[in-house]
Parts: C-alpha cells; sequence; structure tokens
C-alpha cells in the first residue's frame, strides 16, 4: 500500500501525511512540482522526527511518476466519485492518490485513475483536510488488506 501526493500546496499537510505513513509502514510519493520549496524544513513542525523513519520517493513529473507504478492501481480520492471509500475492495499494492489542496487533480489525472472514491459527508460540507481524508482511506485499506503493523508490547 502506497499514497501519492499531486502537487501538494501545504508543506502541514504533507507533513502529516509522511508521519501517519512512517507510523503505518506505508510509503509516500510525492508528485512534483510542489507549491512549496520540497524539504525537510518545510516539513519539521507537522513531521517532526518521523522525517527520517519515513519512506519518501519523489517524482520530478505525473509521468515519471506514472513509469514507476508498474501494474499497481490508482486509487483517486475526489469529490467527483460515485462510490464511497468504504465500497471499494482494495488490493496490497494500491496506490491511494490525493489531489492538490487548492486544485485536486487536473482531468488527465482523473482519467488516469483506475478507481475512483470519495468520502461521504453531511449535506453542505464541502470537503476534509487533506491529512484526515488519506487517514482515513488509508485506514479501510490497510484494514480491508491486514496490513496494519503489528501490535507491540509495551
Amino acid at each position: 500500500m502506497q499514497i501519492a501526493l499531486y502537487q501538494p500546496d501545504i508543506p502541514p499537510n504533507t507533513g502529516t501525511i509522511i508521519r501517519m505513513a512512517a507510523c503505518l509502514n506505508v510509503k509516500v510519493n510525492i508528485i512534483e512540482p510542489c507549491g512549496f520549496p520540497f524539504g525537510e524544513k518545510s516539513f519539521r513542525r507537522a513531521g517532526m522526527d518521523y522525517i527520517e523513519k519515513s519512506s519518501i520517493i519523489r517524482h520530478k513529473s505525473w509521468d515519471l511518476f506514472l513509469e514507476s507504478i508498474g501494474t499497481s492501481r490508482l486509487i483517486l480520492l475526489t469529490t467527483k466519485a460515485d462510490h464511497a471509500y468504504t465500497e471499494m475492495s482494495y488490493r496490497s499494492d494500491d496506490i491511494i492518490l490525493l489531489g492538490r489542496e487548492s486544485a485536486g487533480v487536473p482531468d488527465d489525472v482523473q482519467d488516469r485513475a483506475d478507481k475512483r472514491v470519495i468520502i461521504p459527508m453531511a449535506e453542505g460540507t464541502r470537503s476534509l483536510n487533506i491529512a484526515l481524508s488519506a487517514s482515513m482511506v488509508l485506514g479501510e485499506a490497510l484494514r480491508q488488506t491486514k496490513q496494519f503493523p503489528a501490535l507491540t508490547g509495551k
């Protein structure tokens, strides 16, 4: 299971997603260009010391990212989907793709996704924070594929 961030805009959100992914042993793909200077300083506050524990793969473009994914499915989290993320049957090699906070993804990226899912929300609401959305969908995908890290004794 992996997460891919398409041209992320907001460093704290990206840092939070990197931290979550490190804790859950999930790779994070960053598809550039980012809306901020990419680097540890941008993520330091939200990512804290998890940057060193994370697995981040940078891709200079959408095309280079696509070349790297092999047969993995792209599962796009979007407000333009018809199916709830909980109705999806996830596979262990799926990549959960999230768009820019400010604009989502362009049509060609939308069209390339193998599946599109949405988080059902109360009427009159627009969207959740991208890091919260990523955690909800990733949690369901990890649950279904039994890929959560093993519990450790404390």
